[in-house]
């Protein structure tokens, strides 16, 4: 048998639907907000987490070569600048990147210099999204206590007698 419902059952009840909602619409609006800001922001996720493609004379088919001017160096060194990986099934040409430093090892050959490649854009990514889950999840305890006060003042005007 059912037993009739508290005024504290039917509240409690209905501070569990409103969370639902706000829910729902917290997590729709902050998506939203969060692929506005990746469009507006020009970042290309797939350059931000991509290693820098380099000329493998054992797996790669060189197409043309450049003269590059290397620190410490009395000429330019000559270096494959356009060339197929040939376990790359799409088949498109890869570029030696206009920015990419050489040095020379102990054995005199040259090798690309990685160096710490530190990308802010990153870490502004990072905090933007935590920026954005924080300012949700506030929202919605915020939203939430509010109602739920709002309903434990109303139900309280009722039980109160009239003057």
């Amino acid at each position: 048998m059912d037993q009739p419902r508290t005024d504290a059952d039917r509240r409690a009840g209905k501070i569990r639907r409103f969370s639902l909602v706000v829910s729902l619409i917290l997590m729709v609006s902050c998506n939203v907000i969060l692929l506005g800001g990746f469009a507006l922001s020009g970042i290309n996720l797939d350059d931000l987490v991509k290693t820098p493609e380099f000329f493998n004379a054992r797996q790669d088919v060189c197409l043309r070569l450049a003269w590059k001017s290397v620190p410490g160096a009395n000429e330019p060194v000559r270096l494959c600048s356009e060339w197929l990986i040939l376990s790359d099934p799409s088949g498109k040409t890869h570029y030696l990147q206009p920015d990419t430093k050489l040095k020379k090892g102990l054995d005199g050959q040259y090798y690309v210099d990685q160096g710490i490649q530190a990308d802010y854009r990153l870490l502004m990514l990072i905090l933007f999204v935590t920026v954005i889950i924080a300012g949700g999840v506030r929202a919605k305890w915020f939203l939430v206590n509010r109602y739920r006060l709002r309903l434990e003042s109303a139900d309280g005007r009722r039980a109160s007698p009239a003057h």
